[in-house]
């Protein structure tokens, strides 16, 4: 088989089959490359609210690259791996200065960019500029990988680079941006992950290697993956009144510059909980439960305890806490999905 078999009957199954998505509507570079960034370790379906919401709030490059931090943060809340937004501050800075506020029609400009590797790069030449330029990610790799039943690991660069190579050779000058999404498209509905694929529906299931020889759950060939580090940590619901406590992380690692509920390492009990409030110079009159709850980042996760403490007013203050309240802090202060399960405990008395 061929490689570029796969093309004619990929593009037309992809203009009668294609999902009707807001980036797709009006693909700018500045729309095609939020929506990228957004659907990295993100489901299309949750994008859609969250796309709607930067974009009106942020219609030009502009504006993303005047945007305040805490603004910034508190759009892509819920969205996860912060440094994604801000590499994109960074980057519309940059374009601002260098490109008068727009992306530049160059892939090797794009590329240079912060935040943008060469799925994205790629995604944005081929779809908003018409630049023959493969668009290869783990949707991509899988299907390719399946249709040629290719045994190599998906994970390795070099794999991802020849696979780019081997795309950019064979497609068509004319429609690059339509031949990239259809191979995402297969992939993300047809060819799917986690599963046996709909083989039965696929446009190129008479090319399909894997298909033919019964290997479809065999492919794609991945490294097995470092277990995660798990860390365990009690989280300190301290309530004033209608204000609640947060801190600031540090400007560097993980959920760099976000706001928090204060935490500790280890699980507390409730009278270590009590005196850990007091070495805060604060006065415990209340203390309850909060449950336990899980987040999983890449190469941890927090395993949680959580406690509900009511403290009485008092103007001398430990460490970094700050005292907000509960309204403003909406607006205000972007509190990572890492600690969701616990913002219920500050919300329910609104």
């Amino acid at each position: 088989m061929k490689l570029e078999e796969i093309i004619k009957p990929l593009l037309s199954w992809y203009e009668e089959n294609k999902r009707d998505l807001p980036w797709r509507r009006e693909p700018t570079p500045y729309h095609v490359w939020v929506s990228e960034i957004m659907l990295q370790q993100t489901r299309v379906e949750a994008v859609k609210g969250y796309y709607e919401r930067f974009l009106t709030a942020l219609p030009q490059i502009e504006d993303l690259a005047a945007c305040p931090e805490n603004k910034l943060l508190k759009l892509w809340e819920g969205l996860g791996y912060y440094n994604r937004v801000k590499n994109m501050q960074k980057a519309a800075k940059e374009i601002v200065l260098k490109y008068g506020g727009e992306l530049p029609a160059d892939y090797e400009e794009i590329l240079e960019l912060p935040g943008i590797g060469s799925y994205t790069a790629g995604a944005i030449s081929s779809i908003a500029y018409g630049l023959k330029k493969p668009a290869v990610d783990g949707n991509v790799l899988r299907v390719l990988s399946r249709i040629t039943e290719n045994g190599e690991d998906i994970l390795k660069q070099s794999v991802k680079r020849r696979v780019e190579q081997e795309l950019e050779a064979v497609m068509p000058a004319d429609r690059p941006g339509a031949f990239n999404q259809s191979l995402m498209e297969l992939g993300a509905v047809v060819c799917i992950p986690n599963g046996m694929a709909k083989c039965q529906v696929c446009p190129v299931q008479h090319l399909c290697s894997a298909r033919a020889h019964g290997t479809v759950l065999e492919y794609p060939k991945k490294a097995a993956k470092k277990q995660r580090r798990i860390e365990e940590k009690t989280v300190l619901l301290i309530q004033n009144g209608q204000e609640y406590a947060v801190c600031r992380r540090p400007d560097k690692g993980l959920l760099a510059g976000l706001y928090e509920f204060p935490n500790m390492d280890g699980w507390l009990t409730e009278e270590e909980v009590i005196r850990a409030v007091e070495a805060l110079k604060l006065m415990p009159l209340h203390i309850k439960n909060a449950g336990e709850a899980k987040h999983i980042f890449s190469h941890v996760e927090w395993h949680m305890k959580g406690y509900v403490v009511r403290v009485a007013s008092t103007e001398k203050r430990a460490g970094n806490l700050l005292f907000i309240d509960k309204k403003e802090s909406k607006g205000k202060y972007p509190i990572p999905s890492a600690f969701s399960a616990y913002r219920k405990y500050i919300e329910e008395d609104e």
